[in-house]
């Protein structure tokens, strides 16, 4: 396991917003950075010393970076494992195809969940009508019918009523292979973001509270209030995953608290993560310093909190008459901006985050939610 001391390149396969931060921290500790995107205008490319323009499922291309690098890693977990298999004989891969084998499918990751004895909602397969019927008679109704692969902020999902029409619903799917799950009423949602090394070690960061509009994060705070029981149980699942996975890098393991403060394992996504980004400007190591220093063999850094922190996502709605007016984020003492450098604004696409840096994160809450108002209020900047 040999270090890779600043000075080394690092290969992101992904050149969206995460790779962005990632190599931001990274070219700040001296190492060089070459993405694999489809776009040479990609947010984590704008940062970078190169980049290869490709699909993320174009070999020819990731062998291209792959031959360039001391160590690849990625900012999706879309990478298909496959090609994780072939550029893993070139340079070191982490997290390992192994690792993106077991999450990319839903199915199989809550097969591995299962295997672990980890608590998660009710499921079972759904692909065909046949499959959905025995689901439903198993896991009940209303339930929620989600697709193996590729789904994300509620892309690739649809409810299924309790007096409504199965069938139709798996259509909407349009024969992508399925799962179905409970419905399960939770009280919240939390998430663990911890960073594993090559040698084991592992650093948990401060327990996030997630709040989502339309599917998509809409604020994260930490630390979440918890119980130190709660606290303690949240924790041991996270360590639990990260080490069967025998992953390395950041990772992080999102969950439902029940009202009976029960928790179940919603997803894995082993990578930085938008929940994390409140580390970037709280902590004394961000997520993403702290994912180089895994992947390149570095000691992981202190993830201590030195603030109580709330991050609000600026979404693409934001942009429909030309970029916000800043100035009611600008004017804040206690807020940092994030823009990610994405050239098209869409509905529900994460443009940026604020974040807001104060111990009293029930304030902090409130004034994400004031500024969202005052931003989808205020003339566009280009007017």
């Amino acid at each position: 396991m040999k270090t890779l001391w600043p000075g080394a390149t690092i290969g992101v396969l992904g050149g969206g917003q995460l790779g962005r931060m990632m190599a931001l921290a990274a070219r700040r500790m001296g190492y060089r950075i070459i993405v694999l995107d489809p776009s040479p205008r990609c947010p984590t490319a704008q940062v970078s010393d190169g980049v290869v323009v490709g699909a993320l499922d174009d070999r020819d291309a990731a062998r291209h970076l792959a031959r360039q690098v001391d160590v690849i890693t990625l900012d999706t977990e879309h990478v298909p494992a496959d090609v994780l298999d072939e550029l893993d004989k070139i340079a070191p891969v982490r997290p390992g195809p192994t690792v993106l084998r077991t999450i990319q499918d839903r199915q199989v990751q809550k097969q591995f969940l299962d295997g672990l004895g980890l608590p998660q909602a009710m499921w079972a397969p759904s692909s065909d009508r046949i499959q959905l019927a025995d689901a439903l008679a198993k896991v009940g109704r209303p339930a929620i019918l989600k697709v193996r692969r590729a789904g994300y902020d509620g892309k690739g999902q649809v409810r299924i009523e309790a007096d409504g029409d199965p069938f139709s619903q798996l259509e909407k799917l349009r024969g992508e292979p399925a799962v179905a799950e409970e419905l399960v009423p939770f009280k919240r949602e939390i998430s663990v973001i911890l960073a594993r090394g090559l040698a084991g070690d592992l650093q948990i960061y401060p327990i996030a509270e997630n709040v989502h509009r339309r599917h998509i994060l809409h604020t994260t705070r930490a630390p979440a209030p918890m119980t130190t029981e709660g606290k303690r149980s949240a924790e041991e699942i996270a360590v639990t995953v990260a080490e069967a996975l025998g992953h390395v890098g950041v990772i992080a393991v999102e969950m439902f608290e029940l009202p009976s403060g029960k928790l179940l394992v919603n997803e894995i996504a082993p990578r930085t993560h938008n929940s994390g980004h409140y580390t970037y400007g709280a902590c004394v190591t961000s997520q993403f310093e702290q994912h180089v220093r895994a992947i390149c063999g570095l000691p992981l850094g202190d993830p201590r909190l030195m603030t109580g922190a709330v991050m609000v996502n600026l979404i693409g709605d934001l942009w429909r008459s030309g970029p916000p007016t800043w100035q009611p984020v600008l004017a804040r003492p206690e807020a940092r901006l994030h823009l990610y450098g994405k050239d098209a604004p869409a509905p529900g696409r994460k443009m940026g985050h604020v974040l807001l840096l104060d111990d009293d994160t029930d304030r902090a809450l409130a004034t994400a939610d004031q500024l969202i108002a005052d931003l989808s209020a205020t003339p566009s900047s280009s007017a």
